[in-house]
């Protein structure tokens, strides 16, 4: 069984909803998902004020929230996959504590949904998608008190690894909608400057996709 926590802000609830629905549409294992809503991280209280959405920091609880055992994929609620996830999961590599896409880019836009700031920084996007090594040592110290007295700049840069304990994932699995040219072949899209949801972003490189597996979430539709 997949192991599945994804970002969820009740502002764009539907996106997390939206991202569920393309895993249902395209996974042929079972999946158990997460929704990283902070009303249920008992232990948890949010006390960052930098972040775009909700999950900004709560996404590094995710080898605690799975007992410090076994793998988990962490994504963004503004997604969709459109392959098998098992494809990533199969990606796992016990060499590792952590695996990701290391995106090496400058933004092509300063803002970006609801008029948050976009700024460029090092490792920008690295733990938008993460395949956790839970077990590793290394992750043992990703406690609710710990992610709630780090920085934002520790958290997102990986900081408490080594660099040769970070895997790198295919580029494919976490393609930034906009900042990327259009790929129809990209397994997992990621509307990281806004959701299609958003009326600015309805259109946008790559909306169809999301829009699509959007209204199968919304008619309730089988395969």
């Amino acid at each position: 069984m997949i192991r599945l926590t994804v970002g969820f802000d009740q502002r764009e609830a539907i996106a997390f909803h939206t991202f569920v629905q393309s895993v249902i549409d395209h996974t042929r294992v079972p999946v158990a998902v997460t929704p990283l809503a902070l009303s249920a991280l008992q232990g948890y209280q949010e006390m960052h004020r930098d972040g775009s959405n909700t999950f900004i920091y709560s996404r590094f609880l995710t080898p605690w929230l799975m007992g410090h055992e076994g793998w988990a994929i962490f994504a963004d609620g503004d997604m969709v996959v459109r392959s098998d996830l098992s494809e990533l999961w199969g990606l796992r590599d016990d060499r590792y504590a952590a695996m990701v896409v290391k995106h090496d880019y400058q933004t092509k836009s300063n803002k970006k949904y609801l008029g948050n700031k976009n700024e460029n920084y090092p490792r920008k996007n690295w733990s938008s998608v993460v395949l956790w090594n839970c077990g590793h040592p290394k992750n043992k110290i990703l406690t609710p008190e710990f992610v709630m007295g780090q920085t934002g700049a520790f958290l997102h840069r990986f900081s408490w690894l080594d660099d040769s304990e970070i895997g790198e994932l295919p580029i494919e699995w976490n393609w930034l909608a906009i900042e990327y040219p259009s790929n129809d072949e990209a397994k997992l899209i990621h509307y990281t400057l806004g959701t299609p949801c958003f009326k600015d972003y309805k259109d946008s490189a790559l909306a169809e996709h999301w829009h699509s597996a959007m209204r199968r979430a919304e008619m309730g539709l089988g395969s």
